[in-house]
């Protein structure tokens, strides 16, 4: 199951994964992304993590998909924060922060829920207010 939290800045997505995961919530989270994406010049990500138990195998397909798909857009992320207990998740946290710069990842341990808010909804310095990509503002 995929909840969509609601972050206090309008520039994150932040959803909370539970039990079984598949094509159709998946695609929910995608949809929010890319209208995040149009809206702002950098976009985060906040994701709880503990109580997913599963992926269906379409929504694991569908996830890498997109995934694919971002790598010549990472210019759009800024960071990513993974809320998790499971200690698994912190050398992949870091083989991402390799290999998608600009996209910073880190992961928080459950405790820490509060402080990976903060982290993600804060912005690269010069780009506090944008509400608008520059490509799509108006001249005046």
């Amino acid at each position: 199951m995929l909840e969509m939290i609601t972050a206090p800045a309008p520039h994150v997505v932040a959803l909370r994964l539970s039990g079984r995961l598949d094509a159709s919530e998946l695609q929910k989270a995608i949809d929010a992304i890319e209208a995040a994406k149009q809206d702002h010049p950098r976009v985060s990500l906040y994701t709880e993590l503990d109580a997913l138990r599963w992926m269906t195998a379409s929504a694991l397909l569908r996830d890498l998909g997109y995934g694919l798909t971002q790598v010549g857009q990472l210019s759009h992320f800024h960071r990513a924060a993974a809320v998790s207990d499971h200690l698994w998740m912190r050398p992949l946290a870091a083989l991402e922060n390799h290999l998608f710069k600009p996209l910073e990842v880190r992961v928080f341990s459950n405790d820490h829920k509060h402080e990976a808010m903060a982290w993600v909804c804060e912005l690269p310095d010069g780009q506090a207010g944008q509400e608008t990509p520059p490509t799509s503002r108006q001249a005046g």
